[in-house]
């Protein structure tokens, strides 16, 4: 896959393609139809397929300081993306200016002029151009003007709760709530936190259970507090390595701490990963932070949570 940052530099020739545009945060089970349908037209056209998306995420240009809580790091997205055998990963540098254009030169700059789309997939939601005036019937009636096929795919819904729609929004709720299974359900996949392992101040060592500190990048959709069973895996340049961990999110209240953190406390494995970079799935919430009265009540806790991740994780 093709991996794009602005559309300056397109590959000599370039032909007609099939795009689909959005932020695609997460990219869940309903951005995942969007994304498998413009694979399908395109494969069908003998062209290539494009995915489209912005950096930073258009709100906190419009609304400086309204940045969501994001689900996906970039270079997630670009992987997830390219699993669902997409041809070209496009990030569009969304600045001022470009919020400000009208729909229809967006459209004819970006998708007419530029990428010379023959199909583009959305969801029957979208909007774009400035004020988020443009809309899927806007789209098609600039297709029937410049020569492509727009469509607006229906938002997919929970197979056991059709009042659900499975969306980014949705998504970051059940995250905030702890709630890792039914996040888990929408994106098709556990929830995953990206980060790189620093030092902490060593008290777990101290108490038998070295954990390995994740500092994750700014706006990252941290679960509720609590303890976790999760996948800890290694996301180094040579493969990625799985194991198991236990993980805790909050402020360590029995010993009066204030910074949020992630600790992971890796099962059955003696190693220091501080400088790794690492990914945590959440596989399943354990209970709630607690503040303990005596250090004793805690560990006896901890071995408690360890026992307890070992037999989801099995």
């Amino acid at each position: 896959m093709q991996r794009w940052r602005g559309l300056e530099h397109l590959p000599g020739g370039w032909g007609r393609c099939v795009a689909t545009i959005g932020v695609f945060d997460g990219v869940h089970r309903g951005h995942q139809g969007l994304i498998a349908r413009a694979v399908e037209l395109a494969q069908q056209r003998s062209v290539p397929s494009v995915v489209v998306t912005f950096d930073p995420h258009p709100s906190e240009v419009v609304r400086p300081g309204s940045h969501p809580a994001q689900l996906t790091t970039l270079r997630r997205k670009a992987e997830l993306v390219e699993e669902l055998g997409v041809d070209v990963f496009c990030v569009l540098p969304f600045t001022p200016e470009l919020s400000r254009v009208p729909a229809d030169e967006f459209v004819h700059e970006i998708l007419v002029d530029r990428l010379h789309a023959a199909a583009v997939v959305v969801g029957e939601n979208f909007r774009f151009g400035h004020r988020a005036q443009g809309d899927v019937e806007l789209l098609s009636q600039l297709g029937h003007r410049f020569g492509f096929v727009a469509e607006g795919a229906k938002l997919l819904t929970s197979a056991t709760n059709g009042e659900i729609t499975f969306s980014s929004t949705y998504i970051r709720a059940c995250v905030d709530a702890g709630d890792v299974v039914a996040a888990e359900a929408a994106l098709g996949r556990p929830h995953r936190l990206e980060g790189i392992v620093v030092r902490g101040d060593g008290r777990g060592r101290e108490l038998g259970f070295p954990t390995a500190n994740l500092s994750t990048p700014r706006y990252t959709a941290i679960p509720a507090d609590g303890v976790y069973a999760c996948r800890f895996t290694l996301l180094g340049s040579h493969g990625q390595r799985s194991l198991n961990a236990a993980v805790s999110v909050g402020t360590n209240p029995t010993f009066s701490g204030r910074e949020r953190r992630v600790e992971a406390f890796v099962l059955d494995v003696a190693e220091d990963f501080y400088g790794q970079r690492v990914g945590l799935d959440f596989v399943a919430r354990l209970r709630d932070m607690e503040r303990f009265d005596t250090v004793e009540g805690l560990l006896e806790q901890m071995h408690a949570d360890v026992a307890r991740a070992r037999e989801v994780l099995a």
